[in-house]
C-alpha cells in the first residue's frame, strides 16, 4: 500500500520516509482518490520545514562567555552589526532575542546571567520565560557550579533539553602552551578540562553529565560535531533541519551534513512540484511547476552561502574582490537562477532518467495518476541533484579560495594526526564568521 512503500528504508536514489503523522494524513488523502489533497499536504509539509520556529536560551554566569556564543551561532563576530553586546561585566539584564541574520525563523537568546548569590531556578526560569525555548545551553568558563547544577534539575525536571558548554577552552590551551610548552599536549589539556567539568558536576549531584568544550572564536574545533550530532539525534525532525540549516559553514563535515539533509527532502520537492499545478515544459515530454524549482535551487545557494549577499560578505571579510570567490563557481551556479535556467537545467537532465523514472514511480505511487508523473519526477529528482552536487563542490572552492593562505594549517595538523578524518578538520578560524 502507499504508506508501507512511503515508509519503507530508502536507499541512496530512493525518497526518504515522512513521519508517522505526514504518513497518515497522506493515507487518508489518497484512499480517498483525493490527489489535490495530497500534493497539498506536502507543500503544507515543505512550508512547515522552511517556517518551523527554533528558540535557543544561551545561559550562564557573567563573563562566561553567552553572548560570543549567541554569535557564533548566528555566524557573526562580536564587531558584526546586529551582534550581541559582549563584554567581562553582565550586559544582559533581560531575555534579549537575536534573529538568525538569513532565517529569522531560528532566534538565539542571550539570557541574564545566573551567577548571583541569590539566585533561584524556578524564579529565573519564570522571568526568562522558560516555556518558549527548544533547548538551553548551560555556560561556564572555568567550573560548573552549584548555581549551573540547580538550573540544570529544574530544566529537566520540566522536561526540556540542555547541555552543558564550557567555553573559552581555546584560551586554556594558549595558556597551558605558554605555562609547559615542552609537555604541552592539547589531548591531554582537554582531557583534564573535561574531567574537572564532570567532577564539579557529579559533586553537585548531576546524574550522568556529559560536557561539550568549545570556543566561540573557534566553532567548528573540539566537541561541536558532537554536540551537533547530540542535537540532531535529540531535536524533532523539523527543529533539526532548521537548526542545521541556519549553523555557519564551519567544517567540511557539516557541510556533508547540509547537503544529506536537503537530499532527503527533494522527493518532497519533487512531488510537488510535478503535482497539480504543474505546466507542460515547452520541448519536453514532462509537466512541473518552474517556480517551486526555482525558489528551491535559489534556498540551496543561500544555504550554502553562494548567494550574492554571501558571497559580498565573504569577500569583505577575507580582503579580497568578489569576483575572486565567484571565478571558482562554476555554471550553472555562476549565473542568476532563473525560471529559464531552470528549464535549461530540466532539459539537460532530461536524457539521464529512463531507468530512475521506473523506481520512483513504486516509491510514490500518486505520481501514477498524474499525466506523464514518473517521468516528470524523475526528471525533476535528477536535476536536483546534479543541482545540489555543483553547490556542494562549489562551496568547497569558494572557501578554499578565500582562505587558501591558511589552508596549509588544516594540512599540516592532518599530517601531525593521520588518524584525524579530513572532513572532520574545522575550516580556517576567519570562516567562522562566513554566514551560510
Amino acid at each position: 500500500g502507499y504508506t508501507s512503500v512511503l515508509a519503507s528504508s530508502p536507499g541512496p536514489h530512493h525518497p526518504q520516509p515522512l513521519s508517522k503523522e505526514e504518513l497518515e494524513a497522506l493515507k487518508v488523502a489518497f484512499e480517498q482518490g483525493n490527489l489535490s489533497g495530497v500534493v497539498s499536504r506536502l507543500q503544507e509539509t515543505l512550508e512547515s520545514l522552511k517556517n518551523v520556529q527554533l528558540d535557543v536560551g544561551i545561559t550562564g554566569e557573567t563573563g562566561s562567555g553567552k553572548s560570543s556564543f549567541v554569535n557564533a551561532l548566528r555566524g557573526l563576530g562580536d564587531e558584526d552589526a546586529g551582534a550581541a553586546r559582549t563584554g567581562v561585566v553582565e550586559t544582559t539584564r533581560e531575555p534579549t532575542p537575536y534573529q538568525h541574520p538569513q532565517y529569522p525563523n531560528v532566534t538565539i537568546w542571550d539570557l541574564p546571567g545566573i551567577g548571583t548569590t541569590d539566585f533561584h531556578p524556578d524564579a529565573y526560569l519564570e522571568q526568562v520565560g522558560f516555556s518558549r525555548y527548544d533547548i538551553f545551553f548551560i555556560i561556564a568558563s572555568q567550573r560548573f557550579t552549584a548555581n549551573h547544577a540547580a538550573l540544570a534539575r529544574h530544566i529537566q525536571a520540566l522536561d526540556k533539553n540542555f547541555y552543558f558548554v564550557r567555553s573559552k577552552v581555546d584560551a586554556d590551551l594558549d595558556s597551558s602552551l605558554r605555562r609547559r610548552p615542552s609537555s604541552y599536549s592539547e589531548v591531554g589539556v582537554l582531557q583534564e578540562i573535561r574531567e574537572n567539568c564532570l567532577e564539579g558536576l557529579r559533586a553537585q549531584e548531576v546524574d550522568s553529565p556529559y560536557v561539550f568544550l568549545l570556543s566561540a572564536f573557534e566553532l567548528g574545533k573540539y566537541d561541536f560535531h558532537l554536540l551537533e550530532e547530540t542535537l540532531e539525534r535529540e531535536l524533532s525532525h523539523h527543529k533539526r533541519h532548521a537548526f542545521l540549516k541556519a549553523l555557519p559553514n564551519i567544517s567540511l563535515h557539516l557541510l556533508e551534513k547540509k547537503k544529506a539533509a536537503m537530499m532527503k527532502q527533494m522527493w518532497l520537492v519533487s512531488t510537488v512540484a510535478c503535482g497539480v499545478h504543474a505546466k507542460p515544459i515547452p520541448g519536453l515530454l514532462i509537466s512541473c511547476d518552474v517556480d517551486v524549482l526555482a525558489r528551491t535551487l535559489q534556498g540551496y545557494c543561500k544555504s550554502f552561502g553562494l548567494d550574492e549577499d554571501s558571497l559580498e560578505k565573504l569577500a569583505a571579510q577575507v580582503g579580497q574582490p568578489v569576483g575572486q570567490m565567484k571565478a571558482v563557481i562554476k555554471s550553472p551556479l555562476a549565473t542568476e537562477i532563473s525560471n529559464s535556467l531552470v528549464v535549461q537545467l530540466l532539459t539537460q537532465a532530461g536524457g539521464k532518467v529512463p531507468k530512475l523514472s521506473k523506481e520512483v514511480l513504486s516509491s510514490v505511487p500518486v505520481l501514477g495518476s498524474m499525466a506523464s508523473g514518473a517521468l516528470s519526477f524523475a526528471t525533476t529528482y535528477k536535476m536536483l541533484r546534479s543541482f545540489m552536487d555543483e553547490v556542494a563542490a562549489s562551496v568547497q572552492r569558494v572557501l578554499i579560495k578565500a582562505f587558501e593562505t591558511e589552508t596549509p594549517s588544516m594540512e599540516g595538523r592532518w599530517r601531525q594526526d593521520p588518524n584525524i578524518p579530513r572532513k572532520s578538520l574545522p575550516l580556517p578560524i576567519k570562516c567562522q564568521n562566513f554566514i551560510p
